[in-house]
């Protein structure tokens, strides 16, 4: 029945991306579509905002339009979380203000689109600041990663141009005509299937034992939904997505999983709908796929071993599902969970490490597709240099200057997590000498998690404190913000630059052996970087030594 599911699941998302990913090509190019509807609310946003958002610009501009705006999304969270108990309103159980280093990390967590969490869900915010900061943010930030993909397709379309089209115009249409339309169905799912969505207080209740118990209610679905749908994570309950309120059954499991896999798989198909390159498209998705169901088989067959690795998992749903799961939340940036990642196997826990370390098998929304072009580039230029001929992408040369940005953009990566990493097994509250195995894995997932913006953890880490709060704060923002503003620079780039009509000497880019020059350079990239931190930790404990 679990196998089944997983199937089910892949070929609902692969039937449904392909006409989302057309459907969000036409709002990225303006082309009329089913939600034009939202024009007059798009109008009146851009007017009292005094933006001209018709008017495209250079992608300097659209970078620093971007950290202006997500810099302001930042303070907005950060405040409110800092005065949440003295907002009368909406805190029906008192809830009060969020310690400043807890309310820092919080904040740039769900700007960032991470969504890790120092905190426990329903027993720290108020319903207040469930709506007006975290679903608020899980809008912003999904939409913010959604209109960098937009920009970097237009710099890889233009030719002869300094333009690469107008951040604003993206970003409030990726909320309008693409976030709100498909995390509406999906919170409608869920409460037809028994997710609460209200704004009452704590309910009594009697537990199977006969004891009474609080449990909290609010606006559940909604915060569920928006956090499926824009690969965000962060869950309504501190024990996410493993709470029978926030996931009920093992439909609504099923609505979930599909949701964290449905808009990162669309955008791949974006990307040929919009450059016409539906044949580079399908090796793209081929490429993705083949890894992300080598990762699914190895965590399946690990985790359905035995009675005993039911252990930190729900029995409504089963072992194969909760590694299904773990697979879909770590390879598209997600990070919400719906079993304790902490209780999985040791090779289960590598997989997602190497998930996030890749952090291109689909990726969050519109970053995914970015991280994976990234490798594209320097697979083109190292394949070029190998056979002798042009390197080029879509017709345009590869030169200097975007190889530059490219491997100083992949390289950020490594550094963030090793050397967050580093730090902390020196520094770090309550650490010292000879880190057990599993307690380094803790650590290395913590800052990996952070850097690839995914926000799932291994319990057992005691994270909430100024340490981890401001380190993993530091590392979220960083690794957010530089793997956009890089690719933004090479799209300007290649924007100015004309077509190069093709010859003998041009490599092809579409072909099945350019596919195996990609997943080559994504292998050994990511291993050279990590598989030393890899074998001291859940390597290690996987073999036993």
């Amino acid at each position: 029945m679990e196998i089944a599911t997983i199937v089910l699941i892949l070929i609902a998302v692969f039937i449904t991306a392909k006409p989302a990913g057309r459907y969000i090509s036409h709002v990225f190019k303006g082309e009329p579509v089913s939600t034009d509807f939202m024009r007059p609310l798009e109008e009146w946003i851009f007017r009292i905002s005094r933006v001209d958002a018709h008017h495209e610009v250079s992608w300097s501009r659209n970078a620093a339009a971007l950290l202006k705006l997500n810099f302001l999304f930042f303070l907005w969270g950060f405040v409110l979380l800092l005065i949440q108990g003295y907002i009368p309103f909406l805190n029906p159980d008192g809830k009060t203000a969020m310690e400043p280093s807890l309310a820092f990390h919080t904040a740039i967590s769900f700007v960032t689109n991470t969504n890790q969490q120092h905190y426990a869900g329903e027993a720290d915010l108020s319903h207040f600041s469930q709506i007006m900061v975290v679903v608020f943010l899980q809008f912003v930030s999904a939409a913010t990663g959604i209109a960098a993909y937009a920009l970097f397709l237009v710099g890889l379309k233009k030719r002869g141009s300094h333009e690469t089209g107008n951040f604003y115009w993206f970003f409030v249409r990726s909320i309008t005509r693409i976030l709100l339309p498909f995390s509406l169905v999906i919170s409608i799912f869920l409460v037809v299937l028994g997710t609460p969505n209200n704004y009452t207080g704590a309910k009594s209740f009697i537990t199977l034992e006969g004891d009474s118990a609080s449990v909290a209610l609010g606006p559940v679905a909604t915060v569920t939904s928006i956090k499926q749908v824009g690969t965000n994570g962060g869950g309504y309950y501190g024990t996410n997505s493993a709470h029978p309120f926030e996931n009920p059954n093992f439909i609504t499991n099923a609505v979930e999983n599909f949701a964290i896999l449905f808009l990162p798989m669309a955008l791949v198909f974006t990307f040929g709908f919009f450059l016409n390159e539906k044949k580079l498209t399908r090796s793209f998705l081929l490429i993705m796929s083949a890894i992300f169901l080598s990762f699914t088989v190895v965590t399946v067959l690990t985790e359905s071993g035995g009675p005993l690795n039911l252990e930190g998992k729900e029995v409504r749903f089963g072992p194969a599902l909760s590694a299904f799961w773990g697979v879909s939340t770590t390879a598209t940036s997600n990070g919400s969970v719906n079993s304790m990642l902490d209780s999985q196997q040791p090779l289960s826990q590598a997989v997602y490490l190497a998930d996030m370390m890749v952090n291109a098998v689909y990726g969050g929304v519109g970053v995914g597709m970015i991280n994976f072009m990234l490798y594209v580039i320097l697979s083109a230029f190292i394949a070029g240099l190998m056979v002798g001929r042009t390197p080029e992408l879509l017709g345009k040369k590869i030169e200097g200057k975007e190889i530059k940005i490219a491997v100083l953009t992949v390289l950020i990566h490594p550094i963030l997590i090793l050397g967050g990493t580093a730090i902390a097994s020196r520094f770090a509250p309550g650490v010292g000498q000879g880190i057990p195995f599993h307690e380094f894995t803790r650590m290395l997932y913590e800052f990996t998690s952070a850097a690839a913006n995914n926000g799932s953890g291994l319990e057992g880490l005691a994270d909430n404190n100024g340490f981890w709060n401001i380190s993993t704060g530091i590392v979220m923002f960083l690794g957010r913000f530089i793997p956009i503003v890089g690719p933004l620079a090479i799209t300007g780039s290649f924007a100015s630059k004309n077509i190069v009509p093709a010859s003998e000497g041009t490599l092809d880019t579409s072909g099945f052996a350019f596919g195996l020059v990609i997943i080559g350079v994504m292998v050994i990239v990511s291993a050279l970087s990590f598989f030393p931190a890899l074998a001291i930790g859940p390597l290690a404990l996987f073999t036993g030594h």
